[in-house]
């Protein structure tokens, strides 16, 4: 049977299961504003649904067989599994289905301009500085990235010109099913080792979303990483690096930071000064990730200081070291890291940030990431006065019964951070109001609802003062 096309599908009922997560509630968008009739369904209500529902989309709280009746195609993420009883009534019925990776790659297809940025962390903020560029230099991409970009007016935009570019993500390998010319790496690391066996095998996947790219492609990578450097050297197309010092391709000169971590330097490649970047985000990650995205503006033929001057325009994806609120004189942060490489990160630039004592709130996500990464876990913390763990989110997954977020703050104390057990939003507001004080920040990670706390807190915070 001959794998469906979403092009064969135009005007026909397209049903997608999972349609709230971030990826899906974006191609959704695309599917609508290209003239498909969409419906979906998600475990639990949330804004991203409420979004799809002002485009006139149908959407199902819950998931039910009966909802994919009707259907012409069902679409489902890599999350969805195949005990859900919709992907089950499909199977009954027989509808044509695909994952959602399949159906970003082929609306990727026939691109002169396909660009794929992936990397085990900091592709969002790559892929959403890239875009903000190419929008401003008037490339007028079409745009999917794994959040929400104000640049673009959410997590994806339609452009008539010659390049779409997305977020490719690992998951499952499902940046596999794309179709690039263009590909960069921010980095290869360890996650996802619910389906990877180990880090060898993540690079393996890697090597082969990098295989994929035509001999006339370009590869651009971290330099900095010795995996992704080893995997640049055997593509069959041309291939650059970007990092932190000479050795790369691009790198920065006469860099500096301000006292709140904003990076600014002078943009170098082969040795030459291109122009002069200042960048509105902090962190020493954030430049890197803005090197990214300058050698794919360059090789997309955007002039360096053409797009040096958009990214000075740049105040970061929604959920990235986001500033959601202030109260009682303390503000309050949110960010989508959600392994410990990437909680770190975020603590060093809310450290910069913070007058005060820094409290750092985590949600775990999924039981078998805290698994394979509980010793990491213990330590990604230690820059914060306080440590705040929340329950696991479980995700995808059900609860194995040996694992619990007590036992990572147990680890956490052994190791000198003064960690608590907050297992509610509600234990967890409640910790924090009867503690802080003001000059203090709080900084709340996770890629599950942990977000919904931010939300829960300044609603609470309005009443409070009504």
């Amino acid at each position: 049977m001959r794998q469906p096309h979403i092009r064969d599908y135009q005007g026909k009922h397209i049903h997608m299961i999972g349609i709230g997560g971030s990826s899906m509630s974006g191609l959704a968008e695309m599917l609508v504003k290209e003239g498909y009739r969409v419906s979906g369904s998600d475990r639990v209500n949330g804004y991203a649904l409420d979004k799809l529902r002002k485009l006139g989309i149908e959407i199902h709280v819950g998931h039910a067989a009966e909802n994919v009746h009707g259907a012409d195609l069902v679409v489902y993420t890599a999350a969805i599994l195949p005990d859900n009883p919709e992907r089950m009534e499909m199977e009954r019925l027989g509808l044509p289905q695909m994952e959602r990776a399949e159906l970003l790659g082929q609306l990727m297809e026939g691109y002169p301009h396909a660009v794929g940025v992936c990397g085990t962390h900091g592709k969002t903020t790559t892929t959403s500085m890239l875009s903000q560029i190419l929008v401003e230099c008037a490339k007028d991409p079409t745009v999917h990235i794994g959040g929400q970009l104000d640049a673009i007016g959410g997590s994806t935009r339609i452009g008539q010109g010659d390049t779409f570019l997305a977020e490719a993500c690992e998951f499952k390998a499902s940046f596999h099913h794309m179709h690039p010319t263009m590909a960069i790496v921010t980095n290869i690391e360890e996650d996802h080792l619910d389906f990877y066996k180990d880090l060898d095998d993540i690079q393996a996947s890697f090597r082969h979303f990098l295989h994929l790219l035509p001999p006339t492609g370009i590869a651009i990578g971290n330099g900095d990483d010795p995996r992704v450097r080893e995997e640049l050297e055997h593509v069959s197309c041309r291939h650059q690096t970007f990092g932190m010092d000479q050795g790369s391709d691009w790198y920065p000169a006469m860099l500096r930071y301000d006292a709140e971590g904003h990076g600014s330097f002078d943009l170098m490649y082969g040795g030459r000064a291109m122009c002069h970047v200042q960048l509105k985000i902090p962190g020493a990650f954030n430049v890197m990730h803005a090197l990214a995205a300058l050698a794919g503006a360059y090789a997309l033929g955007v002039a360096p200081q053409e797009a040096a001057s958009a990214l000075e325009h740049f105040a970061g994806a929604h959920r990235r070291f986001e500033l959601t609120g202030t109260m009682d004189g303390v503000e309050l942060f949110h960010d989508y890291g959600h392994n410990p490489a990437e909680m770190r990160s975020a603590i060093s630039v809310a450290r910069l940030r913070c007058k005060g004592r820094l409290w750092a709130v985590m949600q775990p996500h999924t039981y078998s990431r805290v698994k394979r990464l509980f010793d990491e876990y213990l330590t990604c913390t230690q820059e914060a006065d306080f440590t705040l763990v929340t329950d696991i989110c479980a995700a995808r997954e059900k609860d194995p019964g040996d694992i619990h977020s007590g036992m990572l703050v147990d680890g956490m104390r052994r190791h000198g951070i003064n960690a608590v057990w907050t297992p509610s939003f509600d234990d967890t507001e409640a910790y924090l109001r009867s503690h802080w004080q003001p000059g203090d920040l709080v900084l709340t990670m996770g890629c599950g609802d942990i977000n919904l706390l931010n939300d829960q807190m300044n609603r609470h915070e309005k009443q409070k003062k009504a």
